[in-house]
């Protein structure tokens, strides 16, 4: 029965975290869309994307809703868990980079994120990538994609 409490544990702390990212990934994607404009302005002024705003702005809201599609999906959670991390390391070293060797500090964040302070932004990303971390430590060995 420990075992079984164990897995059972593991199996919800996995899912309350996918479920998290779920929510997160969507309102954030949603942010960007609904104001797009300012998004793709404020990626344009970023000293290291600005080459790159037109698409950027069209990628990472797509990508942030493929995640949330396969965090959801219990066959490609693993995929997504793994995706989730990727993006979270991406976001907090371009938060990181910005923050300590950038002259200008854009916002490209919307919502609640463009309310934080971009120290508070890099706290929050490194507590979500610790978490997609853990995740992807606690999933459940049958639910990662084999090659059988």
């Amino acid at each position: 029965m420990g075992l079984k409490l164990n897995t059972r544990f593991r199996h919800t702390i996995v899912n309350v975290i996918c479920w998290i990212y779920a929510l997160l990934f969507t309102y954030a994607s949603m942010s960007k869309l609904l104001d797009f404009q300012n998004f793709r302005i404020q990626l344009g002024q970023s000293p290291l994307i600005s080459s790159f705003a037109d698409w950027v702005s069209i990628v990472i809201p797509a990508i942030e809703f493929i995640i949330v599609i396969l965090l959801l999906a219990t066959r490609f959670r693993s995929i997504g868990l793994i995706a989730t991390y990727t993006l979270m390391v991406m976001f907090t070293t371009y938060i990181y980079i910005i923050l300590n060797y950038s002259t200008f500090v854009p916002c490209s964040c919307g919502g609640i994120l463009e309310k934080m302070t971009w120290k508070q932004h890099l706290t929050f990303n490194i507590v979500f990538v610790i978490l997609a971390g853990v995740s992807i430590v606690l999933i459940p060995r049958k639910h990662v994609l084999t090659t059988k």
